[in-house]
C-alpha cells in the first residue's frame, strides 16, 4: 500500500523520520561524550539535540499515524505499525522526560535524564527496526502492491512466500 500522506510522490512520514531519529541518537552520543570524555558542554549540545529531535518526532507522528490507519487491522503490517507507533511513544516520553529534568537543572544531566535518554535510544533502535520491516520488507507506505503478511526478514524466508497461488505480473514501461 502506497503511504496516504504524501508529497511531491514520497511519503511524507518516511521523509521526517530521519530528522528525529537522528537528533536523539545525537542526544545519547553527546551525553555519552560528556560522561566518558570529560567534556560537560556535551550535555548542553545534547539538551538542544533533544529538543529538536522531540520537535521533529512531534512533526512526523501524525503522519505515520495517517498510514497506521490506512492498514488491513488484520495483518501482520498492522501489527508491526501498532508496535512501531507505540513503542515509538514510549521512546518520545523517555526523551520528553530526560529534556524536562535537564531543562530544571540547568541543561545539567542528573542520573536519572541519562537514564531516560539512554532508555530511550536503545528502545528507538528497535522500533527504528519495526519501521525498517514495515516499510523494506511489506512494502507499506511503498508499493500499492505491498505483501502486509510477509514473514519476518529475521525468518530468513522470501517476502513474496505467502503471496496466492497467482502468476506475477510484470509491467512494462516504454
Amino acid at each position: 500500500m502506497e503511504s496516504r500522506a504524501r508529497f511531491l510522490g514520497h511519503s511524507i512520514h518516511q521523509s521526517l523520520v530521519a530528522f528525529p531519529v537522528g537528533l536523539l541518537a545525537t542526544a545519547v552520543i553527546l551525553d555519552l561524550i560528556a560522561i566518558f570524555g570529560r567534556y560537560p558542554t556535551a550535555v548542553v549540545a545534547a539538551y538542544w539535540m533533544m529538543a529538536c529531535g522531540i520537535v521533529g518526532a512531534l512533526v512526523a507522528a501524525p503522519f505515520g499515524l495517517i498510514d497506521l490507519l490506512a492498514i488491513r487491522k488484520d495483518t501482520r503490517a498492522a501489527r508491526i505499525g501498532r508496535l512501531h507507533g507505540g513503542g515509538n511513544l514510549i521512546v518520545l516520553l523517555l526523551f520528553i522526560g530526560s529534556w524536562l529534568m535537564r531543562r530544571d537543572n540547568d541543561m545539567q544531566a542528573s542520573g536519572l535524564a541519562l537514564l531516560l535518554s539512554f532508555g530511550g535510544g536503545a528502545l528507538a533502535l528497535v522500533t527504528a527496526w519495526l519501521g525498517g520491516e514495515l516499510v523494506a520488507r511489506l512494502g507499506v507506505g511503498v508499493a500499492e502492491g505491498a505483501n502486509l503478511d510477509a514473514p519476518s526478514s529475521l525468518d530468513g524466508v522470501p517476502a513474496d512466500s505467502t503471496l496466492r497461488d497467482e502468476p506475477p505480473t510484470v509491467q512494462v514501461r516504454r
